[in-house]
């Protein structure tokens, strides 16, 4: 009881007021206001200064909310442990993302996931787009979640997530910054910048200059935020893919739709996983891998997509 108890007191804290906090946890106010009560004489001290309608933590209660919050987080990451130990299946989702891809779109698929089934362990692979691509066709990961730069395979569930269109982001200070699309061929004679590791660079730079048509010299960084800095100090550009409409603030970068040949430049996004998913998962949870893939992972990305901007060449990969 004195666990729950704490949760309650967690919630009166984060509510502000016993009856909002009543309500989240689908009990009385009454009866969330005695199991207080009872927490603090337990504890032989007062944690809450009630209020008319609101209260506040005490020094105490300050301090006892604060280690709280520690203390239940274990607790819970004990029992979905102790969960897992007991199923014995040792069933486990592998998830892997491009190296530098920064939404929040597979973070929050994934903890939807967790949160679902707790007892699966999620483990996560990062890596670049060959890597992941080897890591699916080897069976070293679940799901991969990518733009499309090979034909569709038989052996694999391909599911179309969404359409991209090319941009570059450039400097405003560059004169192209004016223009209101810029053709590929424009930029031949401005360095294009990718985000890569060292790994990656010729494999970024192969498919940029070979599919997308961008000639030129390459600069590589490390992050997103590294190769913004580039793009203000004047370094060159950044190809980025934009996903659904968005609005573009930033005043030291201009953010430019990319043609070529005067025909706009679009990617397509899918997951792909393997079609040979074993029975595990349906064992444990009542529907395959592939099943619990579509419902919570990639249904949770393509609710979220058209809040998103990836730039290219970033990609999510899941196992």
């Amino acid at each position: 009881m004195l666990f729950k108890q704490i949760e309650y007191f967690q919630s009166v804290v984060e509510s502000g007021n016993f009856y909002l906090a009543a309500e989240k946890c689908c009990i009385s106010q009454s009866a969330i206001s005695q199991q207080i009560k009872k927490l603090e004489n337990e504890l032989g001290v007062k944690l809450l200064d009630r209020h008319n309608r609101t209260s506040s933590l005490t020094k105490a209660g300050e301090h006892f909310y604060r280690k709280s919050l520690v203390i239940t987080e274990d607790v819970s990451r004990m029992i979905r442990e102790t969960r897992r130990i007991a199923d014995d299946s040792g069933a486990v989702l592998r998830l892997g993302y491009y190296e530098g891809y920064y939404g929040s779109e597979l973070s929050e698929a994934a903890a939807e996931f967790s949160q679902k089934y707790p007892t699966v362990d999620i483990q996560i692979t990062i890596g670049s787009h060959e890597k992941l691509y080897e890591a699916l066709e080897n069976d070293a990961v679940d799901l991969v979640l990518n733009d499309q730069r090979r034909a569709f395979s038989g052996a694999y569930n391909n599911v179309i997530l969404s359409q991209s269109t090319a941009y570059i982001e450039i400097s405003t200070r560059n004169p192209l910054s004016r223009l209101n699309v810029v053709e590929t061929e424009e930029l031949k004679n401005i360095p294009c910048i990718l985000v890569a590791n060292e790994n990656s660079h010729e494999e970024e730079r192969r498919y940029y200059e070979k599919i997308v048509g961008l000639k030129g010299d390459y600069i590589f960084a490390g992050s997103v935020q590294e190769a913004r800095l580039k793009i203000v100090t004047g370094q060159g550009y950044m190809p980025v893919d934009v996903i659904g409409e968005q609005k573009w603030f930033d005043t030291a970068v201009s953010r430019i739709p990319l043609v070529r040949n005067s025909e706009p430049f679009t990617k397509t996004y899918c997951a792909f996983w393997r079609k040979d998913n074993s029975g595990l998962y349906r064992r444990i949870c009542g529907y395959t891998e592939g099943e619990i893939l579509r419902r919570c992972v990639i249904f949770p990305l393509l609710t979220q997509k058209t809040r998103s901007s990836i730039t290219v060449g970033e990609k999510i990969v899941v196992r």
